[in-house]
């Protein structure tokens, strides 16, 4: 007994001491903060700014050591990537987008943390106040026509071979552009499309169903334009943003969740970092969908894949039809908002041969590429529905309709068919009518490529 006193005076004395060595946390004043309604920053402050703001806002028992210094680096490293009191000084649009994010980990349950909520009740995200920020982002505002580019003449890497890799070596790879696809996106956050495209590693897994995880060798690329509205009331890719790559080697990338990260902005293709230290913004922003392999996009399959919504299996198509599309090449897409619908035109391995005379032309024409004959492009539109796995984006839904066009030689009239309805039976239309559509079809520029 007199030796386990002895143990709880000297444990005592131990703690005691630990108490003094306590690193400060800074205080900072907001210099900068969040533009929003006083509704929006009320839950902000309440919810975030604990960790996520220049504050200092600990209760009593974060002081106690060693907690405490759990506690502040939690802190430090949540300033690091989100700063409520010098958010401000970004962009409006930066601003926004930041807040796309922290809502996204908000209903993805990664913020905050489960640990700081069962200890701090009180930083518990509502459903009034999810909604609340929820209406405030109001993805799909309308917003003024982005400019475009130019047809032709513009100007481009001499070779995508030469493109540098990222900061912390990551390397581009010019096959991209090769590769099939596996989902579109319409991000009414930020008023882009994309289409993810997956090497033949990423196709052959999503159709087998093996993504649970990814094998290693997937790679992704998800190719982004601005939204670029038309006369006609569609929306269609204009200008090229950027295109952003995946790799998957467990090994190679244990240190970055098992996949390599890397941005290229703008039809130079620059490197997006400014050191190596960019690749955390890629894993933060990931680490919602680690039970996904740190995947966001739902992969357009048959597979039976276990799980909530891992696959898309309601926009996949049946095995009747004549041709299977999403295997092709993606060439472009758009969307109807007033019928909220989505549509991607896909071509087999001749079309693509008119895709490139296209974007190799110094001059496009005026109705799109001349595909050789014997071409098939086929158009298939979905309903949208809501991604699950971000707010502000929608993906593809249930399939309204297939459209097919064998390109005909010259003189002659190129064959149109249609598959709509459940099931997607074949329908006839009048000859004016496919007439219509098969130039409707042929006439879609491709989205631009670097």
């Amino acid at each position: 007994m007199r030796t386990f006193g002895k143990l709880v005076i000297a444990g005592a004395v131990v703690f005691a001491l630990l108490q003094v060595v306590r690193p400060g946390i800074p205080v900072n004043s907001a210099t900068a903060e969040l533009q929003a309604p006083p509704e929006v920053k009320r839950v902000i402050e309440k919810d975030c700014y604990s960790c996520h703001s220049g504050e200092r806002r600990l209760s009593w028992f974060d002081q106690i050591v060693p907690g405490y210094w759990l506690v502040r680096e939690d802190i430090l490293t949540a300033r690091r990537h989100l700063n409520f009191s010098t958010l401000g000084s970004k962009p409006a649009a930066a601003q926004k987008a930041t807040l796309y994010e922290a809502v996204n980990m908000i209903q993805l349950g990664a913020m905050p943390l489960r640990s700081f909520v069962w200890l701090h009740p009180e930083a518990k995200v509502t459903p009034e106040d999810l909604a609340t920020l929820k209406a405030y982002l109001a993805p799909w505002t309308p917003t003024p026509n982005q400019p475009g580019n130019p047809p032709g003449g513009v100007s481009a890497p001499a070779s995508l071979a030469t493109t540098q890799p990222e900061l912390d070596g990551f390397p581009f790879d010019p096959a991209f552009e090769s590769w099939k696809p596996i989902s579109t996106t319409d991000r009414g956050d930020n008023n882009t499309f994309r289409f993810i495209l997956g090497n033949e590693i990423a196709v052959k897994a999503a159709n087998s169903g093996n993504i649970s995880p990814w094998p290693d060798g997937t790679a992704f690329a998800k190719v982004t334009w601005q939204q670029e509205p038309g006369d006609d009331g569609l929306v269609r890719p204009g200008k090229f943003v950027q295109v952003e790559l995946m790799l998957k080697n467990a090994e190679r990338y244990k240190n970055t969740d098992g996949w390599g990260w890397g941005r290229w902005r703008g039809l130079d293709l620059k490197p997006y970092g400014t050191d190596a230290r960019f690749v955390g913004e890629c894993t933060g922003c990931h680490q919602p969908v680690h039970g996904n392999d740190y995947v966001y996009t739902l992969p357009i399959t048959t597979a039976n894949v276990k799980g909530d919504e891992v696959v898309n299996n309601n926009a996949a198509l049946p095995a009747s039809l004549p041709y299977q599309p999403l295997g092709w090449h993606a060439i472009t897409m758009y969307v109807d908002p007033k019928s909220g619908t989505m549509a991607t035109v896909y071509g087999d391995d001749t079309a693509m041969q008119g895709v490139q005379a296209r974007r190799d032309a110094p001059v496009a024409g005026p109705k799109g590429p001349t595909y050789p004959a014997g071409a098939v492009l086929a158009l298939v539109t979905w309903a949208q529905r809501d991604d699950p796995h971000w707010f502000g984006a929608r993906i593809p839904g249930a399939v309204r309709s297939v459209e097919f066009v064998q390109v005909a030689a010259m003189g002659q009239t190129s064959k149109y068919r249609r598959f709509t309805g459940a099931g997607l039976v074949e329908d006839h239309p009048a000859p004016d009518v496919a007439a219509q559509r098969t130039s409707f079809v042929l006439g879609l520029a491709p989205a631009r490529l670097p």
